[in-house]
């Protein structure tokens, strides 16, 4: 057993003993931390639980599912987590991701496979932290917090997911550069971008219009066509109005997909 591997603290949230049994099995073989919870847990005892992963499969909980999934993943951002479930069509694994999954694997699967992915997670989730370590970075009006997973212009919450959070603080490692799509798919979700998917301007127009709500005054994201995107804050032309603290607005799904079939 790896360093690596001892320091995994694992929760798996699933009633399937099909799938269960044989990933209990091995998951004590390797002598791995573990807890197994047959349904939805709060947000809170998830973090008592100080896990670094989390396996869940959302149709044990019905239509409640994909709200618990983005809740956990808005509210505890270092988890690492991973859908496990079977009969998913493209567009469920594709809102899964969006709302908050590091991964997602289809039943039937080998217990060597899950874990070798709740490992790649957990890897992952490491090294964004170490890139972050040194913040909080104060850009304009905007101030970046890793410790909080978090944006702020003065007192006041940006609002940023996890996942907006992590494209916010991977574009502004690099002020003034560009930096590509492909790039930024590979380091925010993990894996490599497929043809025609539009997560990344997706979450894009969403970061822009919570930075905007806060800070209307600067223009922080800005957009190389083709290319990719630059975080480079400047002062809007004419901007004299002082500055507006509205409450932060998410796009309903429904009109999430909407705008990713639209050109950024």
């Amino acid at each position: 057993m790896t360093e690596q591997t001892r320091a995994i603290r694992l929760a798996v949230i699933d009633t399937d003993s099909a799938f269960l049994t044989p990933l209990q099995n091995r998951l004590d073989s390797a002598g791995w931390q573990h807890r197994l919870l047959p349904d939805a847990v709060p947000s809170d005892d998830l973090v008592a639980m100080k896990l670094n992963a989390l396996v869940v499969d959302i149709s044990t909980m019905g239509p409640d599912g994909w709200e618990f999934l983005e809740r956990v993943a808005g509210s505890v951002p270092g988890l690492g987590i991973l859908v496990c479930t079977s009969q998913s069509t493209v567009a469920q694994r594709v809102r899964g991701l969006r709302l908050g999954a590091d991964d997602w694997i289809a039943k039937p699967c080998h217990p060597e496979e899950v874990m070798a992915r709740i490992e790649a997670v957990v890897r992952r989730r490491k090294r964004a932290q170490v890139r972050l370590g040194s913040w909080p970075v104060l850009h304009a009006e905007l101030e970046i917090r890793s410790d909080q997973y978090q944006a702020f212009v003065g007192d006041q919450s940006v609002g940023l997911t996890r996942r907006e959070f992590e494209l916010l603080a991977l574009l502004a490692e690099v002020p003034g550069q560009v930096v590509e799509r492909d790039q930024i798919y590979q380091k925010v979700w993990g894996y490599a971008m497929a043809h025609g998917d539009r997560s990344v301007d997706v979450f894009i127009r969403k970061l822009r219009q919570k930075l905007h709500q806060r800070s209307p005054a600067w223009r922080y994201i800005h957009t190389h066509f083709g290319i990719g995107y630059r975080f480079d804050p400047e002062p809007v032309d004419g901007a004299t109005e002082p500055l507006v603290t509205p409450a932060p607005v998410e796009l309903p799904e429904e009109q999430v997909d909407e705008v990713a079939a639209e050109p950024a």
